[in-house]
């Protein structure tokens, strides 16, 4: 069974809230200096977002976005103990690709390229157009001006991501027409996603792991990495927020990285933070990276 969201609760502008970290970067992106031009900018955006059709559906796969909080634009990115050794291999590898699973505003795509991943070799996915295209409205950017590439789809769809085993091409792929994320099975040296895999249950998050590993290349120091939701004892839990209330699936930091090593040859490295919730109460996330450690087909 799926995780279920519901909510009823309209935006609430009063519940705006943006880290330093996060008001900073957006100055930077937006060129909006004072902090009430920003809120407002910030707030006409969302109510746009919020407006997309079937936005609690598409929650459901990959949107991050609460209604009453810009939680999206915070940099979870940045905040990863693998953030920078990531960096490090688009400095060290002249192919390597970057993909940023469920990217939302593709605020985290722009603090990689920002702080050096070459902006060419960065693909994002999300399941909705509008999104993307809104971060360029957020960001004040186009698609000349950041020209990272985009692909809409399910990925819990298989023709637009397999968990099954399939062939890999030996050549890269066109990147401005790729028309599913298949086309980059074993091509891929990062994977970032954050807050995605706690949305679906656990047969789903199990097989997106497969479906991701097969994604990576097989080259040593390949890496997937992200956060999301975990707990202390793996199963269901019921996360409740302003108008917002979810039942997920969560796996515990040992039950997670044995999905990953029954994917492939990978290390895996889970911790669980411990956090306070919008409703006060006291929640988890777990932060994990899955690095190949051998040249071996995933």
């Amino acid at each position: 069974m799926a995780s279920s969201f519901t909510s009823n609760t309209p935006l609430d502008p009063s519940l705006y809230s943006l880290d330093p970290a996060a008001r900073e970067f957006s100055k930077q992106q937006t060129g909006i200096t004072e902090d009430d031009e920003l809120k407002h900018h910030i707030l006409a955006v969302q109510a746009k977002a919020f407006a997309v059709e079937s936005y609690y559906a598409a929650a459901r796969t990959s949107i991050r976005l609460r209604p009453t909080i810009v939680s999206t634009l915070s940099l979870k990115i940045s905040r990863h103990p693998k953030y920078q050794s990531v960096l490090q291999l688009g400095r060290d590898y002249k192919e390597a690709l970057f993909l940023d699973l469920g990217c939302c505003f593709g605020n985290d795509v722009r603090k990689a390229v920002a702080d050096g991943w070459p902006v060419t070799r960065m693909i994002s996915t999300d399941i909705r157009q509008e999104l993307w295209d809104l971060g360029h409205v957020l960001f004040r950017s186009t698609p000349a001006s950041f020209p990272s590439h985009f692909i809409s789809g399910n990925c819990l769809d298989p023709t637009f991501l397999s968990s099954e085993p399939g062939p890999s091409s030996q050549s890269l792929p066109d990147l401005s027409s790729l028309t599913s994320l298949n086309d980059l099975r074993g091509k891929l040296t990062a994977i970032h996603a954050a807050s995605i895999f706690h949305l679906f249950s656990q047969e789903e998050q199990a097989s997106l792991v497969r479906a991701v590993a097969s994604l990576l290349s097989p080259a040593p120091g390949s890496i997937a990495f992200g956060s999301h939701v975990g707990y202390p004892k793996q199963g269901t839990i019921r996360w409740k927020g302003p108008g917002m209330k979810a039942d997920k699936y969560c796996y515990d930091p040992e039950s997670w990285n044995k999905l990953w090593e029954d994917a492939g040859p990978f290390k895996t490295e889970t911790i669980l933070k411990e956090v306070t919730g919008p409703n006060g109460g006291i929640g988890w996330t777990m932060v994990w990276s899955a690095t190949i450690s051998t040249k071996s087909a995933v």
